[in-house]
């Protein structure tokens, strides 16, 4: 919720959304572990939601 919420504040819309019951696949909850990406590339993610999903946006309407 966290994401559609920080999508709806950013586009300055409410979605619409349609509530249902978990699916097979489904997870509640995760907690990414990036050590392996980092000690293979040197890489380790720090962009906020909030701010990936304002840098998402802004590119969409650029880009549509």
């Amino acid at each position: 919720m966290q994401f559609i919420e920080t999508l709806e504040e950013t586009v300055g819309k409410k979605a619409i959304k349609k509530m249902m019951d978990m699916r097979a696949g489904d997870v509640k909850e995760t907690s990414a572990d990036t050590s392996e990406l980092y000690r293979w590339v040197k890489f380790k993610p720090n962009t906020s939601i909030k701010e990936g999903v304002k840098r998402f946006v802004d590119w969409y309407k650029i880009y549509y």
